[in-house]
């Protein structure tokens, strides 16, 4: 048998590699980001055009690169992060794999651009699928610019796989927040088909956090801050009263490196045990500074995922730091009944030293003079008072005296009185059935634990899930209302002013025009705040916010492309946001309702998730149980 084992050649292995590393445009911005903050960057720009797709250019002011190291730069495993083994554990750099770089080249179109500083010229080098195409020298600034186009060409079922360009940019959003919240002392400016998304310039980690998010971010931050031989922590928490149903602001950073760790999120969130609403989630940005040492970064080629050497201690550290915080910053409430608010020392004031108090002396105070009139005032007192006790007759008993005579004249009035009937008594009685008895004699549905709707059918009976049916029967109104444009709505007579991240803002308007069919009408969309003058007549004013962030969450989750699979999922948002909750007790009147609406609708079997809304039995399924 001959030999069947071969070396693949480079290009195959290249994009083998970029399988992994280069998941969608999002990837590419991360790799080339990262690649110019170690490059010693101040100010970073990135260009963006059709989410990616088309173009995914960074501009630097690094060190930049030799003739020779850009060249070399776009071979695998060729990296200048490290040089033996013993380097991983000693990580100081965002990249080390030397796979970036050679995994976008094998997939797309490059155009390399780097000068040093003590060079004349520079060097400009085009790549296609891993073919150097020309490598020539070129007038170029200080630093590196490196431009992405036409990413996966050479690979159909992958660029097929891309999600419409909302999806994608909102990716792409993301990892840039997650970088430049890293690292507040570069500047970075972002655009997006030639408009300017984000300009972010040098700032503390507080200052970036407010730039990015939003002015109204600065209210809900409490800062956090411990220093162990283990780890030193920093960095803030939200408030729990700004807690959300999504999990959008939630970052973790391991020496200036974002990362996802389920395990340090169970202690923050343990952390605010009993301060939250249900299913929401705190906000954090928390900063943690271990020895590189202590640290595994080699486990995934996106190194989102690191392994610690005490997760435990970490752990604790961590849940008690975010615990003193939400205490030290009248956050978290204090049971303590005997405690004066009045009395409690301003925690800033620890570190002050107490002043001497100023004496001040009334001069013209009298002490003698005072008493005088005190003296005066009280024998005027007693005079009145003994005078007034002079005329009072008798005493309280006194007030009762006379009426026991005409009690006793009276007698015979009372036994009369009882005999009267008056005009004004209820009347019991009554010539028609009223709808109350009509209810209690033709009752045909029942419900159960406040949570199943029981009816009858000439086959047997029908067990309705209230909840799943009002979502049934919700869904399909809004679906109506979106597509015909006849919703009714409720003007607020005050206007409500909901907060929001510039992002979240941004996907709200892409579904304007749905949510004003639904009934919403919105006022102006101010930076990070947004007005609502009318609201849907099926949803109250308090789960409006509620309604928002459900909705928020589902479209950062899945946005479909077609304009129509848009509208469904807003309908479907809405009436899981919307629909009647298991727990709430129904009168008569709205179980007759729901049943009735359920099998109103064009598929009253399931729900827009596809879950059943009823069940049945039939007479002999009864019987078999007998």
């Amino acid at each position: 048998m001959s030999d069947i084992i071969q070396l693949l050649p480079d290009h195959v292995a290249n994009q083998i590699a970029a399988g992994e590393v280069v998941q969608r445009p999002a990837s590419v911005v991360k790799e080339l980001l990262e690649n110019a903050i170690d490059a010693k960057a101040g100010y970073i720009k990135l260009i963006i055009k059709e989410a990616g797709k088309t173009l995914i250019q960074v501009i630097d002011d690094g060190v930049g690169m030799s003739v020779t190291d850009a060249r070399l730069s776009f071979e695998r495993h060729a990296t200048s992060k490290i040089k033996t083994a013993e380097d991983l554990f000693e990580l100081n750099t965002k990249g080390f794999r030397g796979e970036a770089l050679a995994s976008i080249a094998a997939i797309a179109h490059v155009d390399l651009k780097t000068k040093q500083e003590q060079d004349e010229v520079g060097t400009e080098i085009k790549i296609e699928g891993s073919k150097v195409l020309s490598q020539e020298a070129c007038v170029n600034p200080k630093g590196t610019s490196i431009s992405v186009k036409n990413l996966f060409y050479n690979i159909p079922a992958r660029r097929n796989f891309l999600k419409s360009n909302a999806v994608e940019l909102r990716h792409i959003i993301d990892e840039f927040h997650r970088v430049t919240m890293a690292h507040p002392g570069i500047r970075f400016d972002m655009y997006h088909n030639g408009s300017e998304v984000f300009n972010l310039p040098v700032s503390n980690d507080r200052q970036r956090i407010v730039n990015i998010f939003g002015g109204k971010t600065n209210e809900k931050l409490v800062p956090i801050e411990e220093e162990t031989d283990l780890v030193t922590i920093h960095g803030f928490v939200g408030k729990p009263e700004y807690a959300k149903r999504s999990r959008g602001e939630q970052f973790f950073f391991v020496n200036n490196r974002f990362i996802k760790s389920a395990y340090l999120n169970h202690a923050v969130t343990a952390a605010f045990e009993g301060l939250l609403k249900d299913k929401a989630h705190p906000s954090y940005f928390i900063y943690l500074e271990v020895d590189p040492k202590s640290i595994d970064i080699n486990i995934h080629p996106t190194k989102t995922e690191i392994k610690f050497e005490d997760e435990h201690a970490l752990y604790a550290m961590l849940r008690s730091t975010i615990k003193h915080s939400l205490g030290q910053f009248n956050v978290a409430p204090v049971l303590d009944f005997n405690r004066d608010a009045s009395m409690d020392t301003p925690y800033e004031y620890k570190s002050k030293i107490a002043q001497a108090p100023t004496i001040e002396v009334d001069r013209n105070f009298n002490p003698f003079k005072e008493e005088k009139q005190r003296t005066t005032a009280t024998s005027n007192t007693q005079k009145n008072y003994s005078a007034f006790k002079k005329e009072t007759p008798g005493s309280w008993e006194n007030l009762y005296t006379g009426l026991e005579s005409e009690v006793s004249s009276n007698d015979v009035k009372q036994t009369s009185f009882s005999t009267v009937e008056f005009e004004s008594e209820e009347q019991t009685g009554s010539l028609f059935e009223t709808d109350d008895k009509k209810d209690l004699e033709h009752h045909t549905t029942y419900q159960l634990r406040k949570k199943y709707i029981v009816t009858t059918i000439k086959s047997g009976m029908v067990i309705i899930n209230q909840n799943r049916a009002h979502q049934r029967i919700v869904y399909e109104e809004l679906l109506k209302s979106i597509t015909m444009a006849s919703a009714v709505s409720q003007q607020l007579l005050f206007p409500l002013v909901l907060s929001f991240s510039k992002t979240e803002i941004t996907l709200l308007e892409t579904v304007k025009e749905q949510l004003e069919n639904t009934g919403f009408i919105f006022g102006k969309l101010d930076l990070g705040e947004i007005e609502i003058t009318a609201i849907p007549s099926v949803v109250t004013e308090k789960e409006v916010a509620t309604l928002l962030e459900q909705l928020l969450s589902d479209l950062e989750n899945e946005v479909p492309d077609s304009g129509f699979s848009q509208t469904d999922l807003l309908a479907k948002s809405m009436s899981k946001s919307i629909a009647v909750r298991s727990g709430v007790e129904l009168v008569p009147e709205q179980q007759r309702y729901m049943a009735n609406s359920l099998f109103a609708c064009t598929e009253p079997t399931i729900t827009p998730d596809n879950k059943p809304t009823f069940i049945t039995l039939t007479v002999d399924e009864i019987d078999k149980k007998f």
